[in-house]
């Protein structure tokens, strides 16, 4: 079995790229775009027994872990507005941990969360394609860190986190609720 950094991290840890070109911001853009298609196709047909299967021990179930990427992302998504509608906004975090545990993400099915990524990803895609590469040097503040983030970088993080928690998804099938 893996060690647990392996679990937590199936593809990897997000590392911040050092020259960002065109070309990956179209791949990152890419990435949006299709995760919504790419996340139905892992949890298609899976039963209530199957979403309820861990990746790691202690970790989120395959439910916890799509509804959390609804969350994520729309939180994503009003940062992305915020950066490009204020001057280095502080952007508000939100206790992701909390928010796994909440009635609807462990009572909710998930094709709703599945509803939300389709739309969402929709807007964000037809908003990241309408940006220029000035928009994408724009920033927000978070309080957590105390670090203001680019968007391109924050793009970079998203198009990570999309394919992070498709690894997931994929682990905790692979494990069938070893966990």
């Amino acid at each position: 079995m893996p060690d647990l950094e392996q679990l937590r991290f199936p593809i990897g840890r997000f590392f911040i790229p050092k020259d960002i070109k065109e070309q990956n911001i179209q791949d990152w853009i890419g990435e949006i775009e299709a995760f919504p298609t790419r996340i139905q196709e892992e949890v298609k047909g899976l039963s209530k027994k199957e979403l309820a299967w861990r990746y790691r021990p202690d970790g989120w179930n395959i439910q916890q872990v799509v509804h959390h990427c609804a969350d994520s992302h729309m939180n994503a998504f009003v940062r992305f507005k915020l950066a490009l509608s204020e001057n280095n906004p502080t952007i508000r975090p939100y206790n992701e941990k909390a928010w796994a545990e909440m009635v609807d993400t462990l009572s909710t099915p998930i094709a709703f969360s599945e509803l939300i990524l389709t739309g969402l990803h929709t807007r964000w895609t037809t908003l990241l394609k309408g940006l220029n590469p000035t928009d994408y040097q724009k920033t927000f503040f978070h309080p957590e860190s105390q670090k203001s983030y680019r968007l391109d970088i924050t793009l970079a993080l998203y198009a990570w986190h999309c394919n992070h928690h498709l690894g997931h998804i994929k682990q905790a099938k692979h494990y069938e609720g070893q966990f």
